[in-house]
């Protein structure tokens, strides 16, 4: 749960950051976000997570 929430963070962060600084139109992030949540309640949604994870595992162990 703790690695959803830290991207969820991070992507928001983003949105806000690209809004400001004109490179992002909202109706751009809208459609983000509707693209986000018809996926998170279509079937693809289990594998997108578990891909999420294995992407999360592998960058938390890069050592530099």
């Amino acid at each position: 749960m703790a690695i959803s929430i830290s991207v969820v963070l991070l992507l928001l962060i983003l949105i806000v950051v690209f809004l400001r600084s004109g490179s992002l139109r909202f109706s751009h992030a809208l459609v983000c976000v509707l693209l986000g949540f018809y996926l998170a309640g279509s079937s693809i949604a289990p594998t997108l997570s578990d891909g999420l994870a294995a992407t999360a595992d592998v960058v938390s162990s890069v050592r530099p």
